[in-house]
C-alpha cells in the first residue's frame, strides 16, 4: 500500500486499464490531475485540443478505430459542457468513452462558485451512467466500473467529475485489477426456434446490419450466414465498411441516401434479419410502409430497441456474432434463386443509374480517393453531401475504415475524429468533409500540426450548406434560406497555411489525384509526416441521390438526377 494523491491515483487506474493516449484540455479544476500526468509522459500520451469538443471527437474517432475506451478530460463549467456533443455524438452511436472533468472543491459545491456546474446532471441524459465522486478513496472504484460500463452492453460513454479537492486529497492506494466487461449476451434456445422458423419459412431474406455488428466483429458470419439462406446483404450508414464491398451478395448501404438495389430489396423482403441495428427515419422512411411484406428477426444487446422497431417482430436479446454462432445448427440452406435472380435485376437497374460524368465529381473524387489509400487507410467523414457520397462510393475492405457521426450527424465531428482515427493506428486517415463543417472544426488543423498528425483532409467546397439547400430544391421550391455560405470567399489553403499545414487548391480531377497521392507518401517520412490539405471545388448543385422525401415511403426514392430535374421543373 503506498501514499499518493488522488490525481496520483487517476492516472495510475487510467494506465492499469490499457490508456495510451488522452485527449485534454487544462484548467483550474484539473490542475492536479494535469500535474500528475507530467509524471507519466512515458506512459500516457496527452493531447490537447483547440476546443473540449473537438478533444471528445478525437477520443471518439480513437476508439472507433481500435475498438478501445476513449479518453477525454476537461476542466469544471465551460470545459465540461463543451464536451456534451461530443458526448451525445459518442451516446447516440453506441461508442465507449470516458469523460473525466473537474470541478469545485466539496466545501464551495452549491455556492455558484467559479465555474461550478452540474455536469452530471446535464449529461444523464447521454450517458450510460456518470458518477460524482466526492471522497477521493472511491476513486479506483468508480473508475474501474466506469471503465467495465462504457464496455459492456451496449457500448457507450460515461462521466466522471472530481472535485479539485478529491484530486489533490492524499490517499493509501492498494492497486487493484481493472473489470472485465459483462459477457455479451446471448440468445435463449426459445429465442433462437423462434428467429429460426421465420428464417426457414422466408422466401424473401434480407440481412441488414449496423454498428452493433461491427462491434461484435460479425463481418465473416455475416457474410456466411447470408449465403447459406440465400440472402443479399445491407447495412445502415453505421455499419459501412463492416463488410468488404465486394463480399457475395452485399448491396451496400439502405435509407434515404442508400443505394437503390439494398433500399428496394429491404422494401420488398418478407424477411427482415436485422443484426444490431437501428429502425430511425433514414432507414425506414414512413414506418407504416416500411417492409410491408415483412416480418422482422431483430437480433440486438439492447432490448429498448425492439420497441422502437415494426410490430410483426422475433425478438432476440443477444450480440450479434454470438446469434449468429447459435442460430446456425437450427438454420435450413436455401437458395433462394427467383429472390437473388430479382436482387440482381435491381442492381443492373441500379447500374443505370449511376453518374458516368468526367470532371471533379464527387464519385469522381471518392474513386481517386480509393486509387491512392491502402486498405488500412481509415476514412473519416464530417456530416453533409460529402459524407453520403463517401458512403456510397467508397470501397472498404477492412472493417473499422469507415468513421462517421451517423445518430446525432454532428457537424464538426470530422477532423477532431480524424486525428484521434491517425493517432490510434499510427497510419495515415483520410478525412472527407465539406466547407460548411470544415468551419466549424478547422482550428483542429492546429492540433494535428503541433503533434504532426498524419491526416490528409479533403475539402469538397461548394460554397454552400449543401445538404440542406438539396433539400430547399427539391421540397420548399427552390427558396434558398440562408444556406449560401458567407465564407464563400475564404481562403481556405491560406487558413491551412497559417496554422502550419501543407495546403493546396486543384481543378481537375488528375490534380486531385496527384495531390492526395503526394499527401499520402509524405506520410510515410517523419520530415514531411503531418497535416495536409486538399481543397477541391464542387458544383453547389451537385445532389446526392438517391434521397427521399422525409416522412415519404421507401417506394417513393428519387432515384438519380433525371428524377431531380423533372422534380425541379428543369
Amino acid at each position: 500500500m503506498r501514499r499518493i494523491s488522488g490525481a496520483q491515483g487517476i492516472v495510475e487506474t487510467l494506465v492499469s486499464e490499457g490508456v495510451d493516449t488522452v485527449f485534454a484540455y487544462p484548467g483550474g479544476t484539473v490542475l492536479e490531475l494535469f500535474d500528475a500526468l507530467y509524471d507519466a509522459t512515458d506512459k500516457i500520451r496527452v493531447i490537447e485540443p483547440t476546443h473540449e469538443q473537438h478533444g471528445c471527437h478525437s477520443a471518439d474517432g480513437y476508439a472507433r478505430a481500435t475498438g478501445k475506451t476513449g479518453v477525454v478530460i476537461a476542466t469544471s463549467g465551460p470545459g465540461a459542457t463543451n464536451l456534451v456533443t461530443g458526448i451525445a455524438t459518442a451516446y447516440l452511436d453506441s461508442v465507449p468513452l470516458v469523460a473525466i472533468t473537474g470541478n469545485v472543491s466539496n466545501q464551495m459545491i452549491g455556492t455558484d462558485a467559479f465555474q461550478e456546474l452540474d455536469i452530471t446532471g446535464v449529461t444523464l441524459p447521454i450517458t450510460k451512467h456518470n458518477y460524482f465522486v466526492r471522497d477521493a478513496n472511491r476513486l479506483q472504484e468508480v473508475l474501474r466500473e466506469a471503465f467495465r460500463l462504457a464496455n459492456s452492453g451496449r457500448r457507450g460513454p460515461v462521466l466522471v467529475d472530481i472535485p479539485a479537492d478529491v484530486q489533490r486529497a492524499m490517499i493509501d492506494w492498494q492497486d487493484a485489477e481493472p473489470l472485465p466487461a459483462d459477457e455479451p449476451p446471448r440468445a435463449s434456445r426459445d429465442e433462437l426456434e423462434a428467429a429460426a422458423t421465420a428464417i426457414n419459412r422466408s422466401r424473401r431474406p434480407f440481412v441488414y446490419f449496423g454498428g452493433g455488428a461491427v462491434w461484435s466483429g460479425a463481418s465473416q458470419e455475416i457474410i456466411d450466414f447470408a449465403k447459406k439462406i440465400g440472402a443479399p446483404i445491407g447495412c445502415s450508414l453505421m455499419g459501412v465498411s463492416g463488410v468488404p464491398t465486394d463480399a457475395p451478395g452485399f448491396l451496400g448501404m439502405e435509407g434515404m441516401h442508400g443505394h437503390f438495389a439494398s433500399t428496394r430489396a429491404m422494401y420488398e423482403c418478407d424477411c427482415l434479419i436485422a443484426l444490431g441495428a437501428r429502425f430511425n427515419d433514414r432507414s425506414t422512411g414512413d414506418r407504416t410502409k416500411f417492409a410491408p411484406s415483412g416480418k422482422v428477426v431483430h437480433v440486438d444487446v439492447d432490448t429498448s430497441e425492439f420497441s422502437k422497431s415494426l410490430e410483426d417482430q422475433v425478438e432476440v436479446k443477444s450480440d450479434v456474432r454470438a446469434f449468429l454462432e447459435d442460430v446456425a445448427e437450427l438454420i435450413e440452406p436455401n437458395t433462394h434463386e427467383e429472390w437473388v435472380r430479382h436482387v440482381r435485376e435491381l442492381r443492373a437497374q441500379e447500374r443505370g443509374y449511376a453518374d458516368y460524368r468526367e470532371g471533379l465529381t464527387p464519385k469522381n473524387v471518392m474513386e481517386a480517393i480509393d486509387a491512392a489509400r491502402s486498405e488500412d487507410v481509415a476514412v473519416v467523414t464530417d456530416v453533409g453531401q460529402h459524407q453520403m457520397w463517401a458512403a456510397q462510393y467508397l470501397r472498404f475492405t477492412r472493417p473499422r475504415t469507415f468513421i462517421t457521426s451517423g445518430g446525432l450527424g454532428t457537424m464538426g465531428f470530422g477532423l477532431g475524429a480524424a486525428n484521434g482515427v491517425a493517432l490510434a493506428t499510427g497510419r495515415p486517415s483520410i478525412l472527407v468533409t465539406g466547407d460548411g463543417s470544415f468551419a466549424m472544426d478547422m482550428a483542429e488543423m492546429i492540433t494535428a500540426a503541433d503533434h504532426h498528425i498524419p491526416v490528409c483532409i479533403v475539402l469538397l467546397n461548394n460554397g454552400v450548406l449543401g445538404m440542406v439547400r438539396q433539400m430547399q430544391s427539391l421540397f420548399k421550391g427552390q427558396r434558398y434560406a440562408m444556406t449560401t455560405l458567407r465564407h464563400g470567399g475564404a481562403d481556405f489553403c491560406a487558413i491551412a497555411r497559417g496554422m502550419g499545414v501543407e495546403a493546396t487548391r486543384v481543378q481537375t480531377i488528375e490534380e486531385f489525384s496527384e495531390a492526395l497521392g503526394r499527401a499520402l507518401l509524405a506520410q510515410g517520412d517523419p520530415a514531411t509526416e503531418g497535416p495536409k490539405l486538399i481543397e477541391v471545388p464542387i458544383d453547389k448543385d451537385e445532389f446526392v441521390t438517391p434521397v427521399l422525401r422525409i416522412g415519404a415511403s421507401m417506394d417513393e426514392l428519387i432515384v438519380n438526377m433525371d428524377d431531380v430535374r423533372a422534380r425541379m421543373g428543369r
